[in-house]
């Protein structure tokens, strides 16, 4: 497995040939011409769902064109090839092996079928973070109840991120008859631009027995990802936010080491064997926690997305990335009336911002449905963001006496120019 590895140091960021350089002006026209959506809004939600290239979307139309054309049980055998491919595409984006990879419906189900295959007892501990989405800490709480778990919050440090010596702490005493099982974090929450040190987090979990899952959703194809080097026992993401690919499809990597230990949720056909009328047996890969019937569609999309990112380099791509974040949270907190609510030692591209006067979602609905630029000329495109809500993130949210602010997510393909024009439309509503 390791010469599928990419090089990385203990910030788990991966490195390989294609981040050697820099995205170029050049490169970001490119883009931008391979993304037909970039001439008709200015969109800000790629956090959300980003804008999917046009070989990402031909992917796709291509393979359902050929279920149209000649049954999808023949178009699937006859891709049978390029879908192989789309484990190998997975694994070199986290630094993986093929067989560590599951291709399911979307990052929830991904989340949820490591979480529930983990075999807790009562008194199990499970270590989360302030900042944790609600999904996961929905999973959490259902363990409770049907498991005894116990669910431990890592207080964030005096940056806003998860404080690891505190976690080391929390690990060497989880509770009297307890047993530190098990760490899960989001890597980059989706309210704002946090990314919390996953590298440091995923050694003090290995140094304590822990398994470590990390949701990696908002950060896939936004950063580069290695797993070995973030410590990752279990990994979970979507394809449809940085990657740039269709809605609908999700991935999990599960360490091969630990595989036999989990058992699946639920197992169908293609998980498993039956082998006898009182007998099955699971597959000997991560392929286990998937089911027969898949979208191949969207999986081939997902491919696409993924080889997409590859060529560009993610290490090129973080650096716009943060670059374009750190424009628009300086720019934002330039505007009187403007609080823009990322914190932490590394920010990324999502940036949460509130201004005075306004609801969260009546901003995102005025910057969606504006009509004039803000130097009156007329024919400007919509601005797609979107909104964070205290629902999403309720540990985060509290003490901020805020319950929703706007959430901006530039990518790689976004101007200088469009931020700019988004600066100043958040500025005009501003002085309303």
């Amino acid at each position: 497995m390791e010469a599928n590895r990419t090089g990385a140091g203990l910030t788990g960021l991966a490195t390989t040939a294609a981040d050697t350089r820099s995205l170029t002006a050049a490169d970001v026209e490119a883009a931008r011409a391979e993304t037909p959506g970039c001439a008709t809004v200015l969109h800000l939600n790629n956090a959300g769902a980003a804008l999917m290239p046009r070989p990402v979307y031909e992917a796709i139309t291509g393979h359902l064109a050929r279920e149209y054309a000649i049954g999808g049980y023949e178009a699937k055998e006859e891709a049978q090839g390029r879908i192989e491919g789309v484990y190998g595409s997975l694994a070199r984006l986290l630094g993986a092996a093929p067989r560590e990879i599951a291709v399911v419906e979307n990052a929830t189900v991904a989340f949820d079928l490591a979480f529930h295959a983990i075999p807790f007892a009562p008194g199990d501990v499970v270590f989360t973070s302030v900042a944790e989405y609600a999904s996961n800490y929905l999973a959490y709480l259902r363990a409770r109840e049907a498991a005894g778990i116990a669910i431990r919050v890592v207080p964030d440090d005096e940056r806003g991120q998860l404080d690891v010596a505190a976690l080391e702490r929390l690990l060497a005493e989880p509770g009297p008859g307890g047993r530190a099982r098990l760490v899960a974090v989001s890597h980059v929450p989706t309210q704002s631009g946090l990314v919390q040190p996953a590298a440091a987090i995923g050694a003090a979990a290995r140094r304590h027995g822990a398994l470590f899952l990390l949701d990696a959703t908002q950060s896939a194809g936004q950063l580069p990802l290695d797993v070995a080097a973030l410590g990752c026992d279990l990994l979970c993401s979507t394809g449809r936010k940085y990657l740039r690919g269709p809605r609908g499809v999700g991935f999990l990597y599960v360490r091969e080491a630990i595989l036999d230990e989990l058992r699946p949720p639920f197992i169908d056909l293609h998980a498993a064997t039956w082998t006898g009328p009182e007998s099955y047996e699971l597959r000997p890969d991560a392929r286990r926690f998937e089911n027969w019937e898949a979208n191949y569609a969207a999986t081939l999309g997902l491919g696409a997305a993924v080889d997409y990112a590859l060529d560009r380099g993610l290490e090129a791509t973080w650096a716009r990335v943060r670059a374009l974040g750190a424009r628009t949270r300086a720019g934002l907190a330039a505007i009187p009336g403007v609080t823009v609510h990322d914190r932490g030692a590394t920010l990324g591209g999502i940036v949460g911002f509130s201004v005075a006067g306004w609801e969260a979602e009546a901003l995102r609905g005025a910057l969606r449905a504006r009509r004039d630029r803000p130097d009156g000329t007329a024919g400007a495109r919509p601005i797609n963001c979107s909104v964070s809500v205290a629902s999403s993130a309720i540990l985060d949210f509290a003490g901020r006496g805020v319950e929703s602010w706007v959430r901006a997510s530039p990518h790689y393909y976004n101007s200088e120019a469009e931020i700019d024009e988004f600066l100043g439309a958040v500025a005009a509503l501003a002085r309303r």
